[in-house]
Formats: C-alpha cells, sequence, structure tokens
C-alpha cells in the first residue's frame, strides 16, 4: 500500500513539475517572419520587385502545377482595384476580346457556375470576378522555405492551359 502512495505521489509531482516548466510557445517562435504576432512594428517586410513589363510585353509563364492559377507577368499599375464596377483583367481577358488583342482568354472554368452547376453563357462567373483572389502579379520574391518540389503533367498543353472544368470531378462517383 505505501509503494502505490510513493508512485501515485510521485507520478503527480512529476506532472505538475512538468507543467510548470513547459511556458509554451511564445509568438515570436512561430510563423515564417519570426516577430510578434500581436505588433507589426518589428515586421520587417522583404523588398520584391515585380515585373516592370506592360500587358502584352512579357513572357507566358509555365503553371506551378496542373490546372495551378497561372501568374501574371505583366505589372498591374492602373488596374487596382477590381471593384464590381471595373475588372481591367477583363477588357483583355474576357474570352470575347482575348485572341483579338493577343492575350489568353479565361478559361471555361470562370464561365460556369459551381453552385447552380451550370455555364454563365458569355459572362464570367460571379466567384471568379475578383482575379486576385487567385492570380498573383509574379515578383522576384526569394522563397521563405526550401522546396524541391517538381510538377508533373499529363501534357505539355497543360503547363500553359487549363482544364479544370473537363476534370474537376475526376474519381468522383
Amino acid at each position: 500500500m505505501k509503494n502505490k502512495i510513493f508512485l501515485v505521489s510521485a507520478a503527480a509531482a512529476l506532472f505538475l513539475v512538468s507543467c510548470a516548466v513547459n511556458n509554451g510557445v511564445s509568438s515570436e517562435q512561430i510563423g515564417l517572419r519570426k516577430a510578434n504576432l500581436n505588433n507589426e512594428n518589428s515586421v520587417v517586410l522583404s523588398d520584391i520587385n515585380y515585373s516592370g513589363l506592360g500587358a502584352g510585353e512579357s513572357a507566358l509563364l509555365e503553371r506551378s502545377f496542373e490546372n495551378a492559377p497561372p501568374l501574371i507577368p505583366h505589372n498591374l499599375d492602373g488596374m487596382l482595384p477590381i471593384t464590381k464596377e471595373s475588372n481591367s483583367c477583363l477588357t483583355c481577358h474576357d474570352k470575347a476580346i482575348a485572341q483579338d488583342v493577343g492575350a489568353i482568354a479565361a478559361p471555361a472554368s470562370h464561365y460556369y457556375d459551381f453552385w447552380k452547376n451550370k455555364p454563365t453563357g458569355d459572362v464570367i462567373s460571379e466567384i471568379r470576378y475578383n482575379c486576385t483572389q487567385c492570380h498573383v502579379a509574379q515578383s522576384d520574391a526569394k522563397p521563405l522555405v526550401g522546396n524541391t518540389f517538381k510538377a508533373e503533367f499529363k501534357n505539355e498543353t497543360l503547363k500553359s492551359k487549363s482544364n479544370l472544368l473537363d476534370v474537376m470531378n475526376e474519381g468522383v462517383k
């Protein structure tokens, strides 16, 4: 009986000591920027340069992975913000205009309403209207962590084209 009381007492003491020693993780220890999350004054932003090329002057960029939103290869000066009254992206990338101006047209998935499960015709879907929600301008930002990911594409055309609407239900029964 004395042994049981001793073991329970020792376990309780060990538990209490270990709880007292663990102070948790500070906000400076988590995240990629290693700064206090409650105070933005100590955050040092990296010097990032975006492409200075205008629309139509830049080269098409390979996607990061199949059906990834492509990066925007040109500068966005004067094109933002996107509002419900104005979306400068669509002045070139709307499917009715793109070919005439030499731009890449928004893919079929942008002209499809996934909530109603039907095409939107010639009007871009409301959920795809805010382009910069998925697409970002290319910059010379250095990676914050190492990356050895190598994309594998089903075919070469998918490096610069989306087939998302065609494969959306792949593997779903």
